[in-house]
């Protein structure tokens, strides 16, 4: 018996009226323009010692009083201005806390530490969904605030960053001109299940659609079992206003030199969290201009480690292998 092909023609249009909807959105992700003229630098530097640890002390005022004890903006000081001082922005849904043991090391090395709460961080783990309050600009405002405290603290400002903060040290080598070296350790320009084409208009969807929660385990959800402080999930517009710093770290960097005058890159071979091809492309970007001396280095996949190889309350840490191999990269007393 024949089919009636006439049966077809109402699932085909539905279809094919769908697929082409769909294909017009991703048209207009694609054409809309991301707003990045917001995220330069305004640099108000510190002009003393007094004067950065005064700032930390105004800054750490206006924290909410739901701050999490443990997630509070660290600073480790030697009582004076030093050679070395380093700064670290922790990762999304972190915490200064992520970055307190490797930071001691550097401070048994000399070095002033400091290690600022990114806003939204550390409250209390029912007010998770308050990250889809976080924006690009009070990344780079962050990071701003940063850099200019870092000035006090020491001759010598290295700056250095995980995923989310590994974003941060990339526009902070890109604007900055006064650091000596930024470090970007597995940084979020992308995830590896995105593929470069549907970057941009992953980035307005995320911008510009309703937040949404995401869960680190969708399973576990609050019983997963995490670092003290972390939150068990993420705002997908929170993920977007990352991408878009990361965006315009991209985007300038294809016209303009970066200002560091030294970069280290850091990836994981087992890291299935970030895309190694946006990562690879910034470099190559800034590689063009031939202005900074750019190094990289990737852990071994054999290491097994995970996304945020920093934590040593992480239940896949590795930090005995990690932190010397880091240290060494950082301070430049290590082979590549």
């Amino acid at each position: 018996m024949k089919r009636n092909k006439k049966s077809f023609q109402p699932l085909t249009l539905i279809v094919g009226g769908l697929l082409g909807i769909f294909l017009a959105i991703i048209l207009i992700l694609c054409l809309y323009p991301i707003k990045i003229d917001t995220l330069v630098s305004s640099p108000q530097v510190a002009k003393s010692y007094n004067e950065s640890l005064e700032r930390i002390e105004d800054l750490q005022k206006t924290d909410p009083p739901d701050v999490d004890p443990s997630a509070r903006t660290i600073v480790m000081s030697h009582g004076k201005k030093v050679d070395q001082v380093i700064v670290i922005f922790h990762g999304l849904t972190n915490s200064p806390r992520q970055f307190e043991a490797l930071g001691k090391k550097f401070f048994e090395l000399g070095y002033n530490v400091y290690i600022p709460r990114i806003p939204w961080h550390g409250l209390d783990k029912s007010r998770a969904s308050d990250l889809e309050k976080l924006t690009a600009e009070d990344l780079a405002a962050a990071s701003d605030d940063a850099v200019d405290i870092a000035q006090g603290l020491g001759a010598h400002v290295t700056v250095a960053g995980l995923s989310m903060g590994g974003v941060m040290a990339a526009w902070v080598a890109q604007e900055r001109s006064d650091v000596d070296k930024a470090v970007l350790i597995a940084p979020c320009f992308g995830t590896y299940k995105i593929p470069e084409f549907l970057l941009k208009p992953s980035i307005n969807f995320f911008i510009m659609k309703p937040s949404f929660f995401i869960w680190w385990d969708s399973k576990m959800k609050e019983n997963l079992p995490r670092p003290e402080a972390v939150y068990y999930g993420f705002s997908s517009r929170a993920m977007g206003e990352i991408r878009r710093l990361g965006w315009y770290v991209q985007t300038l960097g294809k016209k303009l030199e970066p200002k560091a005058p030294v970069i280290l890159v850091v990836t994981n071979a087992n890291d299935r969290a970030v895309s190694k091809e946006r990562i690879t492309a910034v470099m190559r970007n800034w590689q063009r201009h031939d202005a900074a001396h750019i190094e990289m280095y990737e852990f071994p996949k054999d290491l097994h480690l995970g996304h945020d190889l920093i934590d040593p309350q992480q239940p896949d840490q590795n930090i005995s292998a990690v932190y010397p191999k880091l240290i060494s990269l950082i301070t430049g007393k290590g082979n590549l």
